[in-house]
């Protein structure tokens, strides 16, 4: 009677960079809904800036932390040049990695 083969181990990285890749998108995930909830909760509470603070958290969260969210991010800014106009530098390079467009380009 043989013993049965088992395969062997994954290394730990592996196992490790799985849980970064999912971490990573489920924090894009939830920036992007924070973005859509910002809306909604902006025009509820106009005199209290809750709504801008939650965009701008989400906006950071879906840049840094999703490729298609660089991507989908960097798309409406190219569609909608005011909303890059409007954004901080400081936003701009902390969620594209980037400086602010130029209005030539």
């Amino acid at each position: 009677m043989t013993d049965p083969v088992y395969a062997p181990p994954k290394p730990i990285h592996v196992v490790r960079n799985g849980v970064n890749v999912a971490a990573r998108q489920g924090l894009a995930l939830m920036g992007f809904g924070l973005i859509f909830l910002a809306i909604p909760i902006g025009i509820a509470t106009p005199m209290l800036p809750v709504g801008l603070m939650m965009a701008v958290v989400g906006t950071v969260l879906l840049g840094t932390n999703g490729v298609w969210g660089q991507q989908w991010l960097d798309g409406m800014l190219k569609r909608h040049p005011k909303l890059e106009k409007a954004m901080p530098g400081w936003l701009v390079q902390l969620s594209l990695g980037r400086r602010k467009r130029s209005p030539a380009d």
